[in-house]
């Protein structure tokens, strides 16, 4: 039974719903503006070790710091940021974590636009002595800064408007959220090609201050409210036990690691890929429009999932439908990828479609468990498969160098890596329960 606390007015919904929205759109403006400014800003900000470096180990050298920036610093901010928040939703509130989360990232983000490396003899010296009188340093620690802050927005969100809405419109409040949250990476496309990547940041970081002033007149969960005053709230072990909860907790994460391989490798690098795939250099993919192209398909995709989980009434039909998707997506992209840059192109916007359940698995994320733990659930969730880009690019990496120096060498490693996290995601698809429809108003003991 549904509490009378737990039963908010439509008005107080529909605005959780729009601040939700609206701050993942944030959040993934924020989250996409390295991938998308990661060439022009590196370039910048390396340019002088780019100047002693041969032009044909350019694409190498900035490759090799884009994902220690972003696939290992900023996804490792975004794991640890993820377990801090999720953990801080289940005591004090989904409402402190979307306040607390986007004020973190705002501030890293407005910093990141004035990385500079700095005199040792003038006012800011002291940088020096404790490691970030360089730019690139400056950089390495606020990309892992804004990872944490990142790291709450989605799961607050999410788990915010799901005790918020009956559980019949449960799934299309989410959806809607998820679905909006993603166009921010589309809009953040167009504003890193209109403005200097210094400009780019520093709009991001407003755009998250100025989300704050919307936050007034949001309410708390009335499931939250009422368990705040006893029992075990945002008990991390209680996630990895009992052994059930565990498996549970651990196949939820593993069936969305493919949407960040494809974002994270497959789209993010796509100008290494591509090239391996046999595209000529004067068609090489440009990686933010790919990017922006991926997360057109994305939106796309979370508006067509989570309907479809509505229509059948079923998460893991709409995981699964998706799953097949996905693995059509991958083998267009590696059979096709390679024609033109068109071509290319189409095949990051399939990437995209196919990956779109996001929305679903962050529904499902919170559905899988009780009030008690639901935040760290499901805000350490998508951060985990997150942070899953750096051990799949590692892969990635690794097996590269296991082919050897070949053309070839990165779109093989890329194609096994992703034959292998799709094998996986599948299969921990089984370990799920279904979740469409069930009263949330449970305690996890």
């Amino acid at each position: 039974m549904q509490r009378p606390d737990a039963s908010p007015s439509r008005a107080s919904v529909t605005l959780a719903v729009v601040v939700a929205a609206l701050g993942y759109f944030v959040d993934i403006f924020d989250l996409l503006l390295f991938a998308l400014l990661r060439k022009k800003s590196l370039s910048d900000v390396l340019g002088a070790q780019l100047a002693k470096t041969p032009t044909e180990q350019h694409d190498a050298l900035l490759k090799d710091w884009g994902i220690w920036l972003d696939n290992t610093l900023q996804m490792t901010g975004l794991m640890v940021g993820g377990i801090l928040w999720g953990v801080l939703g289940d005591r004090l509130g989904r409402l402190t974590v979307l306040f607390g989360s986007i004020l973190t990232y705002s501030i890293a983000n407005l910093l990141n636009a004035c990385v500079a490396d700095v005199d040792a003899a003038g006012a800011l010296g002291f940088l020096h002595a404790i490691g970030l009188g360089t730019a690139i340093r400056q950089y390495e620690v606020l990309r892992f800064l804004a990872g944490i802050g990142l790291a709450g927005e989605l799961g607050a969100g999410i788990t915010l408007v799901a005790e918020l809405t009956s559980r019949e419109r449960r799934g299309i409040a989410t959806t809607i959220v998820a679905s909006v949250g993603i166009l921010g990476a589309v809009v953040a496309y167009f504003v890193t090609q209109l403005m200097s990547w210094r400009a780019a940041f520093a709009v991001g970081g407003g755009l998250g201050l100025a989300l704050l002033a919307l936050r007034v007149g949001v309410v708390e969960s009335g499931m939250w409210n009422h368990i705040r005053a006893h029992g075990h709230r945002g008990a991390i072990w209680m996630l990895v036990w009992p052994r059930r909860r565990l498996v549970r907790y651990l196949c939820v994460v593993l069936i969305a690691v493919p949407i960040w391989f494809a974002v994270g490798t497959l789209v993010k690098y796509g100008d290494v890929i591509g090239i391996s795939l046999g595209l000529p250099a004067a068609e090489k993919p440009d990686p933010g429009r790919a990017v922006m192209w991926c997360y057109v398909g994305l939106a796309i995709g979370d508006l067509a999932s989570g309907l479809l989980s509505q229509w059948l009434k079923s998460r893991r039909g709409s995981v699964l439908a998706f799953h097949l998707i996905t693995v059509a997506a991958m083998a267009f992209y590696f059979v096709f990828g390679a024609r033109s840059q068109t071509w290319f192109y189409v095949a990051c916007w399939c990437l995209g479609l196919g990956c779109g359940y996001w929305a679903v698995f962050a529904t499902a994320a919170a559905e899988q468990f009780g009030t008690n733990v639901r935040a760290t659930a499901a805000t350490t969730a998508p951060n985990l498969v997150r942070w899953s880009a750096a051990a799949t690019a590692g892969l990635w990496v690794g097996l590269e160098r296991q082919l050897g120096q070949s053309d070839g060498a990165p779109w093989k490693a890329a194609a096994i890596t992703g034959a292998i996290v799709m094998a996986v995601a599948m299969t921990a698809l089984l370990g799920l329960r279904e979740t469409y429809g069930v009263d949330l108003d449970y305690e996890e003991v």
